[in-house]
């Protein structure tokens, strides 16, 4: 029965290869496109635009592999958050301050961003006082 699967493991690499190798491709280098017809675009930051920040106190965000990319991205979809940072770690790999500072611009309502936050299961969150 092994005999069998390793067989068939092997005619499905062949497979594989063989269509690998049969595929068309361009040459590297060669596109369709000049450079200069490429849009070039420039982000400038707003002159006038008050930010501040504040930090955020996320009890449910336990790792820093999935939760805290759920936080942040879910506070980063708002139009008045800039960015959202973790709080300093004492260890890599392990949340032990379950706090991220957010950067946001003029008309950031905190409640909003909490409830945002326990929409997205994040329940408790808080804003720290400093």
């Amino acid at each position: 029965m092994r005999s069998l699967a390793y067989g068939a493991a092997i005619l499905a690499a062949a497979g594989i290869m063989y269509l690998i190798t049969m595929s068309p491709s361009e040459p590297a280098g060669q596109t369709n496109e000049s450079p200069a017809a490429a849009e070039t675009a420039s982000i400038t930051p707003d002159a006038d635009v008050n930010t501040a920040s504040l930090t955020m106190n996320v009890p449910e965000m336990h790792c820093p592999f999935a939760c805290y990319p759920s936080v942040k991205e879910n506070l980063e979809k708002r139009s008045d958050v800039l960015t959202v940072e973790l709080a300093p770690q004492k260890e890599d790999g392990i949340i032990d301050n379950p706090q991220v500072i957010v950067t946001y611009k003029d008309g950031f309502d905190a409640d909003q961003a909490i409830a945002q936050l326990e929409a997205a299961g994040f329940s408790g969150s808080t804003v720290v006082n400093n």
